[in-house]
């Protein structure tokens, strides 16, 4: 029997009750790994219940306790960066450098949320009225979800539950059943730290434990990140259930590139943004948006470019791009590419049909570029979440500001110029939320907060920084007097001094 990765309920690995099980499979060579354990009803209220349980104590510890057990935790995560960046490339299929960057982000909001203490500091007026005075704190909300994709397995739970847990909730964290082994280990090193049971659970399993949590009536919060018709319906059905939730959908991300641009730091800057992780993030530049004449250039220069790198397993050292996650995933990409090319857009670089030597039967698909590509083809208005890069011409700044804020996504973009006045009118006028200036993947720093706009964000609060914090606790306002004590009898009219 393959191994079998559990659940982790009240600081423990279960099975739980269900029998249902789905298959891990390692990217690189096609093979099941190993299985994994899919939640009912049952396992939900197990972990639901145990959260609970955790939830008053925890709430009720001090500042100071909390802050310690999350810098032992980050000590921890720092030890066994290794290792966790090890689990995300057995599982997910991104080279190694790529998951130990992943896992240095994901650290990044841990360190954030260390500094609660701070965070969580309220604010105080003093005599608002003779004799009163008014302030306000902020409070957990009690227990929350994270429920968390394949493409980063590490980061995207960091994103979440340090910050929620160091504001006082317990937290469950659902994560893809494409990838799950490396949340496991979260949970075992934050045990390890100091975190009380219960306090972190993990639910292995699909969209069934999903709507369970969406469901349950002792479930706060929920936070969410993946494609955006989940977002949608993640963000529905957890507010008609009462829930505060901040679901993070899907991302078309267009670099523009003025004519101005330095054209080798941009070619540079398209095949990293656009290649890196197979294409497999939110953050990934997929379409270059060419203004004027400069595509005839920054073509050959992307091309030139892709043709180099080397595709092949996330453990050899000379690989810089992985497999995609499963054969699905292949074969919807390169159905994308197929479509591509019967619209008529120019296929410049085809990675279809590609596999290293010995890894036939891996899920691969080579860097492919498009050229001439129109914003009626479905090349450019799906999300295809792979490595396939398109480019699009257009005449002008005004031509090129006009297709970013027409695209329905809003998640991130990029411009490359060397011109302050053009940047500055292009970061105040694009509709997105994230935006680089010769920077191809604008993820804020961790005391930022992270998130889209339009259809790549429902909800109206972003991941981690300030809008975390604010997104995990509620304010109470107080107005408080404490009169003086009177002696004695006074029969006279009361009056205010």
């Amino acid at each position: 029997m393959p191994e079998l990765v559990q659940h982790w309920i009240d600081g423990a690995h279960t099975p739980g009750v269900s029998s249902r099980r789905g298959d891990i499979f390692q990217p690189a060579t096609g093979a099941v790994a190993r299985q994994v354990a899919l939640a009912d009803q049952s396992d939900v209220d197990t972990a639901v219940a145990s959260a609970v349980k955790a939830s008053a104590d925890w709430a009720d510890s001090s500042l100071s306790t909390r802050a310690r057990i999350l810098f032992s935790f980050r000590q921890l995560v720092d030890s066994h960066r290794d290792e966790l960046a090890a689990l995300i490339t057995a599982e997910h299929g991104k080279v190694l450098s790529d998951a130990a960057g992943e896992v240095q982000r994901g650290l990044e909001v841990v360190e954030f949320a260390c500094g609660i203490p701070h965070l969580l500091k309220g604010e105080h007026s003093e005599q608002v009225s003779r004799g009163v005075d008014a302030y306000s704190f902020r409070q957990p909300l009690g227990v929350v979800a994270g429920i968390t994709p394949f493409n980063f397995p590490v980061m995207v739970p960091m994103w979440m539950f340090p910050l929620a847990i160091a504001c006082g909730n317990t937290f469950i964290l659902k994560p893809s059943d494409r990838d799950p082994s490396a949340s496991v280990r979260l949970a075992e090193l934050f045990s390890e730290a100091g975190l009380p049971p219960g306090v972190l659970n993990v639910v292995q399993g699909d969209a069934f434990a999903v709507n369970a949590l969406l469901d349950h009536p002792d479930v706060a919060a929920a936070s969410f990140v993946g494609s955006t018709p989940i977002a949608k319906h993640v963000y529905a059905r957890g507010t008609a259930a009462g829930k505060r939730v901040q679901a993070l959908g899907g991302a078309k991300n267009h670099m523009v590139v003025l004519p101005d641009a330095d054209l080798a730091g941009a070619a540079d800057a398209a095949v990293s943004a656009g290649y890196g992780s197979a294409g497999e993030r939110c953050m990934a530049i997929s379409v270059v948006v060419a203004v004027g004449d400069v595509a005839d250039e920054l073509v050959p220069a992307i091309a030139e470019r892709t043709r180099e790198l080397t595709t092949g397993p996330g453990t050899d050292e000379a690989s810089q791009m992985g497999p995609v996650v499963t054969a699905a995933a292949r074969d919807r990409v390169t159905s994308h590419v197929d479509a591509g090319v019967s619209a008529g857009a120019t296929l410049v670089v085809d990675g279809r049909g590609y596999a290293p030597e010995g890894h036939g039967d891996g899920f691969w698909v080579a860097p492919t570029l498009f050229d001439h590509v129109t914003p009626e083809m479905s090349v450019y208005t799906d999300e295809i979440f792979g490595p396939v890069l398109v480019v699009v011409r257009v005449d002008t700044f005004e031509d090129a500001l006009k297709l970013v804020n027409t695209n329905p996504y809003g998640n991130g973009t990029a411009i490359f110029t060397a011109d302050g006045l053009a940047a500055r009118e292009y970061q105040r006028r694009v509709t997105v939320g994230m935006v680089g200036i010769n920077v191809p993947i604008p993820v804020p720093m961790a005391y930022y907060s992270f998130g889209g706009w339009k259809d790549s964000l429902f909800g109206d609060t972003h991941v981690h920084g300030a809008e975390g914090v604010h997104f995990y606790t509620r304010a109470k306002a107080i107005t408080a007097r404490w009169p003086r004590q009177a002696h004695g009898v006074d029969l006279g009219f009361p009056t205010h001094g």
